[in-house]
């Protein structure tokens, strides 16, 4: 939702899209939303901010600190007291809000500034300016020096089927210390979605950084793809998705507390929102592990 026009970007985007896709979703029963300052460079707060305006029951609202920008648009990361203090005044301006639910460090960046950052937010909490405070993109050492000075309320790390890292340190600790899991990307940037295919993948515009992604090019286009056919199985059984079954997948993981599903209109909320309620059984995810292990899926 924060558009093209920035390092990440997703390409053009319709705010009326976005803003309809938010108001569908919380309809449907979603209660929390989730963004970033960075993304689209205030843009995406911005949308959100006027996607919640007048709704009677607002949904909970979550967004990241510590990447700044330049005038050129370049990224700068920074930890430092003051910036965090900044930074947290002015998503509360472009959310319209007095008071951030959920406010994450978005990368450990630079890590030397950690505890200085993590600090900066439990004053943030105390002051009431925030409700809780999580970190996003932390590995276990990272959360250890952070555990030191204020507790973790979540963690928010890349996971899907195509990006497993996370099941082999990061995951097990958050569960062991109660540490909430929300994680990004489950269907891997709307690869594993079923909408798309080969031809789309590969012409993909330039201000869309998943063009630049090797997912999303050969050779490991076509495995992706055929991982996707799968799931299409799978979800006919159920009258489900293939979008649904990934992120069906993400939350058999007794870690995951929730899956943050990208949206750009009110119909991707049809095509996910059964994800709510729909489970695999031990079965399937042995079948979708075997397919796995058989095509030699390597965990990245």
């Amino acid at each position: 939702m924060g558009g093209a026009g920035w390092s990440f970007g997703w390409g053009q985007q319709d705010d009326a899209d976005s803003i309809a896709a938010i108001r569908a979703a919380v309809d449907a029963g979603i209660n929390w939303v989730d963004t970033a300052a960075i993304y689209g460079l205030g843009h995406s707060e911005e949308v959100v901010g006027r996607a919640i305006e007048g709704i009677s029951k607002k949904p909970y609202i979550f967004t990241k600190c510590e990447r700044l920008w330049d005038a050129e648009g370049k990224i700068i990361p920074s930890l430092k007291a003051d910036s965090i203090r900044k930074e947290c005044e002015n998503s509360l301006r472009r959310l319209k809000l007095e008071r951030i639910d959920l406010y994450q460090v978005h990368w450990p960046a630079p890590e030397e500034d950690i505890e200085e950052g993590w600090t900066a937010l439990a004053g943030l909490q105390k002051q009431g300016k925030v409700r809780w405070i999580g970190v996003s993109n932390f590995n276990v050492e990272q959360m250890k020096r952070a555990m030191k000075i204020a507790p973790i309320t979540s963690l928010q790390p890349p996971y899907s089927l195509l990006a497993r890292d996370a099941e082999k340190e990061i995951l097990p600790f958050a569960r062991e210390h109660g540490i909430g899991v929300i994680v990004y990307s489950p269907m891997r940037a709307g690869l594993l979605t079923g909408k798309m295919t080969r031809e789309r993948a590969l012409n993909l515009p330039k201000d869309d950084w998943r063009s630049r992604d090797k997912d999303f090019q050969e050779p490991r286009l076509s495995r992706n793809l055929e991982l996707v056919e799968l799931l299409k199985g799978i979800g006919e059984r159920h009258g489900r998705t293939p979008a649904e079954v990934a992120l069906a997948w993400t939350l058999h993981n007794p870690a995951v507390t929730a899956a943050i599903t990208g949206l750009r209109t009110a119909d991707q909320v049809r095509g996910t929102i059964g994800a709510l309620d729909f489970r695999l059984s031990a079965e399937e995810v042995s079948e979708i592990e075997a397919y796995r292990d058989a095509r030699a899926f390597v965990a990245q």
